[in-house]
């Protein structure tokens, strides 16, 4: 039945109202359980380590909430450099990466050249470790001794992550419009816009949207991994860690930078479970 504009919609029958009523019941039911269930796990878990009889000393060595609170500081101060070096490499990573997949897929001979270079970069970036490519960057880069090259270590673990990273958000791109059915060209084409016109109006939109969900797991690995760029040099929170352990002979500074990444990376992940039981909803799989 269809609702004429400015009247109030009919109200539910009798099926609908049993029908919301079986799903707000099984969804109670269902956060009940798994609250109970989880919360019978970490008591377990917490039982079995806390009793152990080595869990003084682990206590003592990996969790003293003395030295927790003495770097705390250092730690704190140190980790908004990996927050500054996350952003700024998402923000080159994309538009890189979209350059990328791009050029992979257009099918003009012109492009031979340049779809041969984007398909070695993706190939041997993502066939090399990251802190490999960190290492390589930053102590490779200023031996050249080249006019221009930056010697910030900042910027060199920047352009290492960006290399790393550029080739795997470019091959997810390309599988994402890669993923659209050809009738969606056809139907830009016949609308009379041009290749570029259709690719960008009516195929990124459509690709982008569907690899949101993979994008943003890459996005997760990347905050983790740049502590990488301690490796070179660069005191951000894991090397203010290592200082302080390196100093004291106590590993709590170790899980007091942990837990930094994981404040961080935990709402990412949420965001991104979120965004595939939504796109799971829009096609019918969920």
């Amino acid at each position: 039945m269809t609702t004429l504009p400015g009247s109030s919609p009919p109200p539910p029958s009798a099926r609908q109202r049993e029908r919301n009523a079986y799903r707000r019941r099984r969804t109670v039911r269902r956060v009940v359980v798994g609250t109970v269930s989880s919360l019978v796990v970490l008591g377990l878990a917490a039982w079995v380590i806390t009793s152990a009889p080595g869990w003084p000393r682990v206590r003592e060595v990996y969790f003293s909430g003395h030295h927790a609170r003495e770097s705390f500081p250092a730690i704190w101060d140190a980790f908004w450099l990996n927050v500054r070096l996350f952003m700024t490499v998402e923000l080159i990573v994309l538009p890189l990466a979209l350059a990328v997949a791009v050029i992979r897929v257009v099918p003009a001979p012109a492009m031979a050249p340049f779809k041969f270079i984007a398909a070695v970069y993706t190939d041997v970036f993502r066939g090399i470790p990251t802190i490999l490519v960190v290492m390589l960057v930053g102590f490779g880069f200023p031996a050249l001794g080249l006019a221009g090259v930056p010697t910030s270590l900042f910027w060199l673990g920047a352009i290492a992550l960006t290399l790393s990273y550029g080739a795997y958000v470019a091959e997810v791109i390309r599988a994402g419009i890669l993923s659209i059915h050809p009738t969606q060209w056809a139907a830009g084409r016949a609308l009379g816009l041009t290749y570029g016109q259709t690719l960008v109006r009516v195929i990124l939109p459509q690709a982008i949207r569907n690899v949101t969900p993979p994008l943003m797991n890459d996005f997760v690995s990347l905050q983790k991994d740049t502590a990488l760029v301690s490796t070179i040099g660069l005191v951000e929170a894991l090397r203010a860690a290592q200082v302080y352990q390196a100093n004291t002979f106590n590993v709590t500074s170790m899980c007091v930078a942990a837990l930094f990444f994981i404040i961080v990376t935990i709402p990412l992940a949420r965001f991104t479970d979120w965004l595939t039981i939504r796109s799971m909803r829009r096609q019918g799989g969920l």
